[in-house]
């Protein structure tokens, strides 16, 4: 080079793409100011061999090429930029996209056929019940069963009644033997401070608690009777109930099908009507399957729950009536071979309640742990 850079000029040093070094290209929508600041390039010296590219103007839009999914878009520096990869415009797909889709719309048709089937379900069910209420449509009865479903229903309603009465009982009572508890004590505390009375004092504390240990017992036995009349009243006449439930909607499902086949049956004869009627006999033979499996199932818990409950309450009845009898007659002896009879074990007031951990593991556990927790001789 030949010029002179001591004075801040600069170099045109010709490049390949016809431009000059040292002349600016003014970038597109920004002002290039004249003046150069003096902020060090004077200390700096161009090599004349480097090239210096040119700064590209920046385009204000994307450049349009027409879209082809197969093809690959170029940028337009890949002709000067070869190791630049093409970039293509198709859309990626996730592996399993198109199964999943499948899946989803699968999943979409199951949901509405099932919507669809509930609703014209519940249509015909809904009409049948109208139409039995108006006396346009007649109905399957089965008067035995029902007659049986019947008496299940009063008996439950009148053990319900035993039970709440029983409730009552046994809180009561528990408050009647929390006061004479307390009253035991306040007779054994006044024998303590009054000695022209402490014989008499010393008497009635002790007859309070003999009662106190007598009503335990008898609260034992009453909340036996409460828990086995509560099982049998509200688990096992529930469950038959339940049962009982499930046959009545199977029985005006199977009635509403019915009902639609004989319509169907009374039409005249065509291809579109006789597909119908097809349909409308598969359905009611289904529904029919259905109901005639629910009456069976309700026959056979009827049968097993009056015969559990014979065997319940004979023995809580005897319970009952052992128990009250020995406590109010004050035959302590027989109201605890009563308990013993029917394996009713009791909880000493003075013991604290068994820890969560105790109460997690089998009895044989808690036996080993009574053991180890017991004094050692």
């Amino acid at each position: 080079m030949d010029g002179d850079l001591s004075e801040g000029g600069m170099q045109t040093v010709a490049l390949n793409d016809g431009t000059h070094c040292g002349e600016t290209q003014p970038l597109a929508g920004i002002p290039v100011s004249n003046a150069i600041p003096n902020s060090g390039l004077q200390n700096q010296v161009t090599s004349p061999t480097q090239i210096i590219p040119p700064p590209q103007a920046r385009p204000t839009s994307l450049p349009q090429y027409p879209h082809n999914p197969g093809s690959a878009y170029n940028s337009p520096n890949s002709a000067s930029s070869p190791a630049m990869s093409p970039i293509p415009l198709a859309t990626p797909t996730t592996p399993g996209t198109e199964n999943g889709g499948a899946a989803v719309v699968r999943t979409s048709s199951s949901k509405m056929e099932s919507i669809k089937s509930w609703s014209i379900s519940t249509y015909k069910c809904t009409k049948q019940l109208l139409s039995e209420k108006l006396g346009k449509s007649s109905r399957t009865v089965d008067s035995e069963l029902e007659g049986q479903i019947e008496s299940l229903r009063d008996t439950q309603r009148k053990y319900s009644q035993i039970l709440r009465l029983a409730r009552a009982l046994s809180s009561h009572f528990y408050h009647v033997v929390q006061t004479q508890q307390q009253l035991g004590d306040a007779f054994a505390d006044l024998a303590q401070k009054s000695p022209e009375l402490q014989e008499e004092f010393i008497y009635n504390a002790e007859t309070q608690r003999t009662l106190t240990k007598n009503g335990e017992t008898l609260l034992g036995a009453l909340n036996f009777f409460v828990s086995s009349v509560n099982t049998l009243c509200n688990k096992t006449m529930e469950d038959t109930l339940l049962t009982v439930k499930l046959y009545e909607a199977a029985r005006i499902e199977y009635d509403a099908y019915r009902s639609d086949l004989e319509m169907l049956a009374q039409q005249p004869r065509s291809e579109v009507s006789s597909i119908k009627l097809e349909e409308a006999q598969r359905n009611f033979n289904g529904h029919k399957a259905h109901y005639d499996r629910l009456r069976a199932d309700v026959a056979i818990k009827l049968k097993f729950l009056d015969e559990n409950k014979v065997k319940v309450m004979h023995k809580q009845l005897l319970l009952f009536h052992n128990a009250v009898s020995a406590y109010f007659s004050g035959n302590q002896t027989a109201l605890e071979a009563t308990l013993k009879q029917f394996n009713i074990k009791l909880r000493s007031p003075n013991t604290a309640p068994p820890s969560w951990l105790e109460q997690s593991v089998p009895e044989t556990f808690q036996t080993i742990f009574g053991s180890l927790n017991s004094p050692t001789k």
